[in-house]
């Protein structure tokens, strides 16, 4: 009851279509294939074409966020993501599908950009890291609730069934929409400038961080963004690898792969808010990524180590993977968040969270692909070299952000002079 109501409302939100997410995402691949009568390849190929075009769309609806507002582009995207949710119901041929997937991708994409934008408009810049902490803590518990839904309609095996999860989905971003309609209303970046900085001293000061190209001529930033897509290889461990690992190179029982899952949904619920509150800046958020570029290390060392063992030991040996895993993935996790709030200009934080958003959805894309061939192909020295690489990824990323930092003081202390403030009026 202390928290304040916008941060309340932010939570809510999170929590409605998280519960919907979580339903979605575990009864939608049997839906495609046994349901609307699409071959799995297909499905596989319309799901990549969609995202692919999600990662391309974060950017551009993330800056419609910056100059429309925070606030009603993001109602207005949720909408369109449960509206597209509600259309695969009445998919039975590739191309609609494929039609729908990259509208939700996009709509999901740009969605979470716009959040994060208003997120920075509502609540102030040291307390941002600690409130992602709750709402991704927030997040896994009703992903949890959400495939426990699911799991009763995969049980029922109708279609009915798979069809009220599509609506659930769809109503929770209704919700969604409705509890972000509630929230103040945040001043575009044109209602901000116009307020305290001349159009003239508006082109000055975002000349250095690439105008004409937007976000993506900002390379300080791009490295860190990519820096950080490499982090987020972890995405895939859980939902596709590890199940392939330790059915095909393991004696572990297979049910332990769900008990992996619920183990690490339990500890981001948890322990993520704990895990944040110490990054306040630059240089913790470094810190604390280095830290768990060592813990994520450890953790693919000691899962390359449950091959060839006796089923017991193998268990034992995952779940300690996968409790460093899951260390590893909230300090990271914190980190990130950190820098992706301090290294964007105060009015281009949309547009910026849409370039780094797409970390998500690349790894999501091509992670698959590449860990299932060096993890569960080559063995144990893809587990190394992942390990390794993460641990590389992580200690740059206090160079990179350094440098993003100084770019970014270079072209304020250029745009911004004494010259170009407008002087109030009374």
């Amino acid at each position: 009851m202390r928290t304040p109501p916008p941060q309340r409302l932010l939570a809510l939100a999170q929590l409605s279509n998280s519960v919907g997410d979580g339903a979605y995402y575990t009864t939608s691949a049997l839906y495609f294939t046994q349901i609307a009568g699409l071959a799995p390849a297909r499905v596989g190929l319309g799901l990549t074409v969609g995202w692919a075009v999600g990662s391309l769309a974060g950017v551009p609806l993330g800056r419609l966020a910056d100059r429309r507002g925070p606030r009603g582009t993001a109602v207005l995207l949720a909408l369109a993501t449960g509206l597209a949710v509600a259309s695969f119901t009445l998919v039975r041929d590739f191309l609609p599908f494929v039609l729908v997937a990259c509208g939700y991708a996009a709509a999901q994409s740009g969605l979470a950009a716009a959040r994060q934008a208003l997120l920075a408009g509502l609540v102030p810049a040291r307390e941002r890291t600690g409130l992602l902490a709750r709402l991704q803590a927030t997040l896994n518990a009703g992903l949890a609730v959400g495939a426990g839904l699911g799991g009763l309609a995969l049980h029922a095996g109708s279609r009915s069934a798979y069809v009220a999860v599509f609506v659930v989905d769809a109503v929770s971003f209704l919700v969604c929409a409705l509890l972000l309609l509630g929230l103040p209303r945040v001043p575009s970046s044109a209602e901000s400038a116009v307020s305290a900085v001349s159009a003239a001293s508006i082109a000055s000061a975002t000349e250095g961080r690439g105008r004409l190209g937007g976000v993506l001529r900002d390379r300080p930033y791009a490295v860190v963004a990519l820096l950080n897509t490499v982090l987020l290889l972890r995405l895939p461990l859980l939902s596709l690898v590890l199940p392939l690992w330790i059915t095909s190179r393991t004696g572990a029982p297979a049910w332990l792969v769900s008990a992996l899952f619920v183990l690490n949904t339990a500890v981001v619920t948890l322990f993520q808010v704990r895990a944040a509150r110490g990054v306040t800046g630059l240089d913790s958020a470094t810190r604390v990524l280095r830290r768990s570029g060592w813990v994520m290390c450890a953790a693919c060392a000691v899962f390359a180590l449950s091959a060839g063992t006796s089923p017991w030991v193998a268990a034992g040996v995952l779940v300690l993977g996968a409790l460093l895993q899951v260390v590893a993935e909230m300090g990271q996790s914190a980190g990130s968040w950190q820098l992706s709030f301090d290294l964007a200009p105060a009015d281009r934080v949309g547009e910026y969270q849409g370039l780094f958003g797409t970390g998500v959805t690349v790894a999501r894309t091509l992670g698959p692909l590449l860990l299932t061939w060096l993890l569960v192909e080559w063995g144990t020295p893809g587990w190394l070299l992942l390990g390794t690489a993460m641990l590389a990824a992580s200690y740059a990323m206090g160079p990179a952000s350094r440098h993003a930092a100084r770019a970014g003081e270079v072209s304020r202390t250029r745009g911004l002079t004494p010259a170009s403030v407008v002087t109030p009026r009374c």
